[in-house]
């Protein structure tokens, strides 16, 4: 399918949007898209997965087309490192309670760390010149310093462990933020890279996943170090967390201090109203409900679009999902979505 989209790439146009400014024009954001809906715009198959380079030269076609102003490249696409975990089932959802790798003392010191050195860092330099005029890239980690911890430990286990070993639990903790934070300080010093995602989901519908005592002792340090290396190379730092944080959000902005915020969900705050509530501290980024966007009709999506960008005017307001776009999303719905912006 050919786009055409109305407006040149301008990366500048969604910076004014991450610093909390009213944009020239509409602005586009989304932290990832499936392969099929690659293929459907680029109007050719995505590329397979041993031909890394082809893949992030279509990321770039889609994201040109379908009228972003940058192209989100998520490090497993460089190779970036991993934390290893014990196997369990490969099903469409985990349960938090999968991880065992480190159960104690003796399996965290037996534990094999990766390096965060090692990844194909230079693969994006390489690709710098494939950004179409105006674009630069957004990276996103192997995933977030809570997230890599619940995976290591498991959910439950972790709960028990803040209680019956602090100082064990510290480690973990600090080892895998140390680990993130050298990733984030790599990728944020290459020149084409204009922000940065930090992806950890922190809440569940009604509350934070740990109480946010916990979170400010064991998690949030990690954040502020990472924002701090992304604003010490000049670049934005977006933290796409799912849940309710509202009792955290105030450590977002004014401790962390996040450049913005992505992942919103019409059962915990719908964007309108986060959007009315933060926007003044924070930038708000996508937000059209993924159950929303499932099920309704292309009309209704469009309508819901136009309707918030006509309340933003885009001040400090991008327009895109709640969370993502996987493949159970309808092509034409996402379609209704992006071509509001040319309305």
């Amino acid at each position: 399918m050919v786009l055409t989209r109305k407006y040149p790439a301008d990366f500048h146009q969604l910076e004014k949007v991450l610093c909390r400014q009213k944009p020239d024009r509409p602005v586009l954001f989304e932290y990832f898209v499936n392969g099929e809906l690659i293929s459907f715009v680029n109007d050719r198959p995505f590329a397979g997965t041993d031909k890394r380079e082809d893949q992030i030269r279509d990321i770039i076609q889609f994201f040109h087309r379908a009228g972003y102003d940058y192209a989100t490249i998520p490090s497993r696409y460089f190779n970036a490192f991993s934390f290893e975990n014990t196997d369990h089932e490969k099903k469409a959802t985990v349960s938090l309670n999968e991880g065992s790798a480190i159960t104690n003392r003796a399996t965290f010191e037996s534990y094999n760390w990766p390096d965060p050195e090692k990844g194909d860092f230079e693969l994006l330099n390489k690709l710098s010149s494939e950004l179409i005029e105006g674009m630069k890239f957004i990276v996103s980690a192997p995933g977030g310093v809570l997230e890599n911890v619940i995976d290591l430990v498991g959910f439950e286990r972790l709960c028990f462990l803040i209680y019956e070993d602090e100082d064990l639990t510290k480690a973990i903790f600090d080892e895998v933020g140390s680990r993130l934070l050298r990733f984030y300080e790599i990728c944020s010093a290459i020149e084409t890279v204009g922000a940065l995602i930090v992806n950890d989901d922190w809440g569940f519908k009604t509350q934070t996943m740990l109480s946010p005592d916990m979170l400010r002792q064991f998690v949030f340090p990690w954040h502020k170090k990472i924002v701090e290396a992304i604003h010490q190379n000049g670049k934005y730092a977006i933290l796409h967390s799912c849940g309710n944080l509202s009792e955290v959000l105030d450590d977002v902005v004014e401790d962390m201090n996040y450049d913005a915020k992505h992942s919103y969900e019409d059962n915990i705050l719908p964007v309108e109203e986060a959007w009315k509530l933060w926007h003044e501290q924070i930038a708000v980024m996508g937000g059209i409900d993924m159950d929303f966007l499932v099920r309704s009709t292309p009309e209704t999506i469009a309508e819901r679009c136009l309707k918030m960008l006509e309340l933003t005017g885009s001040k400090a307001y991008a327009l895109g999902s709640g969370n993502s776009i996987p493949t159970y999303v309808p092509i034409e719905n996402y379609l209704a979505m992006i071509e509001t912006i040319n309305k």
